[in-house]
């Protein structure tokens, strides 16, 4: 059974850091593409960033775009999300989903395109 759990969530002050990780299991990673959604209370969800299954091909949302970086290690079988500079309207639940596409460089922050998902991991960015 296809699993995704999420892990690293916390609350931190404005301005630090965080490593979000993905551990996948009863699949193997590697030709699925990692996308990182959050949800803030009484927001939709948003798509943050995507890894494509190959990873050299990644996306991100502009308001996230040079603070946040997303990698991934097939051996270990998990994805990251490593969030720096972070800022209060970062706070919200933070999921990982895993979607296998045709084209192992294709990436997407679309939720809808996401097959699996973990059961999220929450971030509060507070002082």
């Amino acid at each position: 059974q296809l699993q995704l759990v999420e892990s690293g969530g916390g609350v931190v002050q404005p301005g630090t850091s965080l490593r979000l990780s993905c551990a996948a299991s009863g699949f193997t990673l590697d030709y699925y593409a990692i996308g990182w959604f959050r949800q803030a209370p009484g927001k939709e969800r948003e798509g943050v960033s995507c890894i494509s299954s190959r990873g050299g091909s990644t996306s991100y949302a502009a308001s996230v775009k040079g603070r946040f970086t997303i990698s991934r290690d097939n051996d270990k079988n998990t994805a990251y999300l490593q969030m720096n500079s972070l800022k209060p309207e970062d706070t919200g639940v933070y999921y990982c989903a895993a979607v296998r596409f045709t084209s192992r460089r294709r990436v997407s922050i679309l939720a809808a395109d996401f097959t699996s998902w973990g059961q999220g991991t929450q971030v509060t960015v507070s002082s």
